[in-house]
């Protein structure tokens, strides 16, 4: 993948019509802007009702159909990986028409990026959104998104995927694709094979399933069963969602969960990963992986990582191990299955993948097992104060526990970046597990170094306590780990008991 372009500055003519007014977000494989069509340096303006070019700028209204030429503001994607620029560019003259889909007005290349321009008019995107949603959030996403789907797939048009970074929300939550990962558009409006639609279909299963709450198991096994089955079509999977619907739309959970994961400011691909299961009517799984070994190997280790954990322990449990001694074991050997999982993995395909990972175990609301491997670290929450449950397994926490530099010393050391222990490197590696009594309240936050090594504790613990919303304040530590610098993916998992 090529590398990302710099940023656009304000005030950048780009285009023939538009001034940048701001880089607003970076996801992977894209940057959006926000821009205007203010150009000084332009005698005239293009009327956006009818296309007139000729417009001298000082006119109120357009000379040729006397629509008026107000000032206007757009959203521009900028993506630089050219091997589907050509059927972007197709789409785009096709002129697919459709109001779940945020139609460009404008796609043109500058320096070998690709830019697709859409109005704005308040939208926010759903990089910005943090999990879970409500079921009818999800299902009611899942209905409007195979409908789309469906019509484009009616005309020709075949998607790579959809994730994140395609969807973008109105002021009143209705969602709308937009700067879509086209892989063909058939010209003579050939529909795309039923081979084709399966690949597509499992990417949104996926994109669903990671805004389901923990507790509603019907829900995530059916998506994830979507994830890995071939064959599916919108048109099935809609029927599918409709059936179940009003029993999953009518079911309702407390607000006590907050995920996300971000790519940051200057890394191009996400290699964190994170999850939640029910293990039981008692216990419930929360995990956040870190991987490490560069594309097709770091997001690979901490997938793994992320499912291994979750389907081993969910396995065990379903033996009810009783007492606390039991339960610990059962963590232990779940990690280290996941572990020496992801290391025969790596030997086989000749890599040195590699994860740190954090993990904690809820049981009954009033025990936790929290277990890592990293520098990937858990935190609780108690009485407003935050307090660093885990330790880091890392050169420089050593340095600290031995007195040779400070713990502020630490976060800034040329060495900081060097670890002593990871999931997958290695076959039975040594994992730390901490008892946590719980107590109503309490909060459980598990992150990676992109969230811990931006924002120091304190702010954390600031944050935390300003929202008490898991969801808003999952997103609020991401934003404050782009104020502090955004050098690394951020990963972070908010749990209350309730």
């Amino acid at each position: 993948m090529a590398d990302r372009p710099s940023h656009l500055p304000p005030g950048t003519p780009l285009g023939e019509h538009y001034t940048v007014e701001g880089l607003v977000r970076l996801a992977e494989r894209r940057m959006f802007y926000l821009a205007n069509d203010v150009r000084p340096d332009l005698a005239t303006r293009k009327c956006w009702a009818c296309g007139n070019m000729s417009s001298a700028r000082s006119q109120p209204a357009c000379g040729q159909c006397d629509a008026p030429l107000k000032d206007r503001r757009f959203l521009i994607s900028a993506r630089w990986d050219d091997t589907l620029y050509d059927a972007y560019q197709r789409f785009f003259k096709k002129g697919v028409h459709h109001p779940g889909i945020a139609k460009p007005i404008d796609v043109f290349i500058r320096d070998g990026v690709l830019f697709s321009v859409v109005p704005y008019t308040g939208e926010g995107l759903m990089v910005d959104e943090a999990a879970p949603f409500a079921n009818s959030r999800v299902l009611h996403l899942g209905q409007r998104l195979v409908g789309v789907l469906g019509f484009m797939h009616a005309n020709g048009v075949q998607l790579k995927w959809i994730t994140r970074a395609n969807l973008l929300i109105a002021p009143d939550s209705s969602v709308r694709l937009f700067d879509l990962d086209v892989l063909e558009c058939f010209e003579n409006g050939t529909p795309v094979a039923p081979a084709d639609r399966t690949a597509v279909i499992q990417s949104l299963a996926e994109l669903l399933r990671r805004y389901v709450d923990v507790q509603a198991d019907e829900l995530l096994a059916f998506l994830f069963e979507l994830e890995h089955i071939e064959g599916n079509d919108p048109i099935s999977l809609g029927r599918e969602l409709e059936r179940r619907y009003d029993h999953w739309a009518g079911i309702h959970y407390q607000p006590l969960l907050g995920g996300m994961t971000d790519v940051g400011l200057t890394r191009q691909l996400n290699e964190d990963n994170w999850g939640w299961k029910r293990l039981s009517d008692r216990a419930s799984l929360y995990v956040v992986a870190d991987g490490m070994g560069g594309h097709d190997a770091g997001e690979v280790a901490s997938m793994m990582a992320v499912e291994t954990l979750c389907h081993k322990a969910w396995e065990a449990e379903q033996g009810s191990p009783a007492g606390e001694d039991a339960l610990e074991t059962l963590m232990d050997e779940c990690f280290q299955a996941a572990n020496n999982h992801i290391k025969d993995t790596a030997d086989s395909r000749g890599t040195d993948m590699g994860t740190t990972m954090v993990c904690v175990m809820v049981v009954d609301n009033k025990l936790g097992f929290m277990a890592n491997v990293g520098d990937s670290r858990g935190y609780l929450l108690r009485d407003g104060t935050l307090h660093q449950v885990t330790r880091d397994h890392s050169l420089v926490q050593k340095m600290v526990e031995r007195g040779r530099i400070t713990a502020e010393e630490s976060r800034h050391h040329p060495h900081a970046n060097i670890l002593l222990r990871t999931v997958g490197t290695e076959r039975d590696i040594d994992i730390d597990i901490f008892r946590v009594e719980l107590e109503p309240g309490d909060k459980l936050m598990m992150c990676s170094d992109g969230l811990w090594g931006e924002v120091e504790d304190r702010d954390m613990e600031s944050i935390m306590n300003t929202y008490s919303d898991p969801r808003i304040a999952t997103r609020e530590l991401v934003r404050a780990a782009h104020h502090g610098g955004g050098k690394d993916n951020v990963t972070l998992m908010i749990v209350t008991v309730p």
